[in-house]
């Protein structure tokens, strides 16, 4: 590895000054309008307009011309995985949006009242989520379709909206990071040269533990749930949500997914519900669009400052460090080799706000991370996945929060606490390092 010069090494080290500016800005009003007493006090400021001063900043600190960082910054915001979860964003907000107009997200969690006690709705909403993400690989997709579920029964009862779009999250983390499917899973085994089953052995003895214990919580949570009586209700309403249910099991695209629930739920409610018409339908679906406005221009902003930082050198900066940090550690040589990896996925994913990226940023250390120290490259994988999923379902400013927080009309700040399969995930991953648990031989 070479090394840089002090003046190349603190010029990579202020590239990562953008997204620390934003974040000052952006938490640091919303906890000061909290101390206030300010009503919805992280939505003061709004994110896309704290991202500006950032990404001012970010232009200066490009090494080069002006324009050629604007130009980086625009290759940033413009990146496959992004214009990929803008599509996302967009059209889950108009299934949502039309689904509530003609009555199906109602229609659905009366079906759900119907069949299900109130005590048992918060671990079941875990487990179809958990489900669904592992079958779709995304979670993303999971949570455009469960979300407005989940919103839906805090409506009907006394269930928390911060618990209930919290088991959402948490399990379509929990199939993020499980799926064969997953491009999570996918970028930790080649970049660690493992194959998929055998990461996949290790992983499972550390996430379907913290699975179980979440629902356990779960349970005991809402078993003092007051009964609730369901209300009758439209069968031919809740048909949207079960086609998207059942595609979402299919190896179909989750845009063709929520493409499809788009047009069944404007077919079903013209058809269902004489008042809705084709113009209710246009503005359903444009309202939609809007609601999901300001996350998905946040996240164009946040993937070109993203682009920056990368381009600049202040992650390789962040990683370098990282993987100088492991090798003064003194807590046993695979133990340190774990951890060192861990930190690295941990901080990529908080300055890219994106795991899969995270994880391919950090792959290559990584791995020499892992043959240096000894670390099975199969349990390196595993735990590279597992922590950029426990951060990517924590970050305020992650898509996967602020597409359920934009669902649910809550702030992405508010509901981290209410994650809990992602705190227990992370406890669980901590403990396998400690115990050097699970110690899977491959066959």
């Amino acid at each position: 590895m070479q090394t840089d010069s002090d003046a190349s090494v603190q010029a990579r080290a202020i590239a990562l000054l953008p997204l620390i500016v934003f974040l000052t800005i952006f938490l640091g009003s919303g906890i000061y309008h909290t101390l206030i007493g300010t009503e919805f006090a992280f939505y003061q400021v709004k994110a896309p307009v704290a991202a500006l001063p950032a990404i001012i900043l970010a232009a200066l600190v490009y090494r080069g011309k002006l324009n050629q960082g604007i130009e980086e910054f625009l290759k940033g915001a413009s990146h496959p995985n992004l214009i990929l979860m803008f599509m996302v964003f967009m059209l889950a907000g108009a299934f949502a949006s039309v689904s509530s107009t003609i009555g199906s997200v109602d229609a659905t969690v009366q079906l759900g009242l119907s069949i299900i006690p109130p005590e048992f709705v918060l671990p079941m909403l875990f487990i179809i989520s958990a489900f669904i993400a592992t079958a779709m690989g995304t979670s993303m997709g999971t949570i455009a379709a469960c979300a407005p579920i989940a919103f839906g029964f805090t409506q009907a009862t006394d269930i928390s909206v911060i618990h209930a779009i919290g088991a959402v999250v948490g399990g379509a983390m929990f199939g993020d990071n499980l799926s064969m499917i997953s491009d999570t899973t996918i970028a930790a085994t080649s970049s660690q040269k493992v194959q998929l089953r055998d990461k996949f052995r290790v992983n499972v003895w550390i996430a379907v533990p913290a699975s179980i214990l979440t629902i356990l919580i779960y349970v005991m949570h809402t078993s003092t749930a007051s009964n609730v009586e369901y209300q009758d209700f439209n069968w031919v309403l809740v048909l949207p949500y079960l086609a998207v249910f059942a595609l979402a099991f299919s190896r179909l695209h989750v845009l063709a997914v929520l493409t499809i629930g788009v047009l069944l739920s404007g077919l079903f409610g013209l058809f269902a519900t004489p008042t809705f018409d084709l113009l209710q339908l246009n503005a359903a679906i444009y309202d939609g669009f809007l609601s999901m406005f300001e996350v998905a221009l946040l996240s164009m902003f946040l993937g070109g400052l993203s682009a920056i930082m990368q381009r600049e050198g202040g992650l390789r900066w962040l990683i370098e460090r990282i993987y100088a940090l492991t090798r003064l550690l003194k807590v046993g040589r695979q133990r340190a080799g774990e951890i060192g990896i861990s930190f690295l996925v941990v901080f990529s994913n908080l300055f890219v706000a994106n795991n899969t990226v995270a994880i391919i940023l950090s792959g290559d250390m990584a791995r020499e991370v892992a043959k240096e120290y000894g670390v099975d490259p199969k349990r390196s994988a595993a735990l590279m996945d597992i922590f950029s999923c426990v951060v990517q379902g924590l970050t305020p400013y992650g898509a996967q929060l602020l597409l359920a927080c934009s669902i649910a009309k809550l702030s992405p700040v508010e509901l981290i606490g209410g994650v809990y399969y992602c705190w227990i995930l992370a406890i669980f991953a901590v403990l396998a390092i400690a115990l050097r648990f699970p110690n899977i031989k491959t066959a």
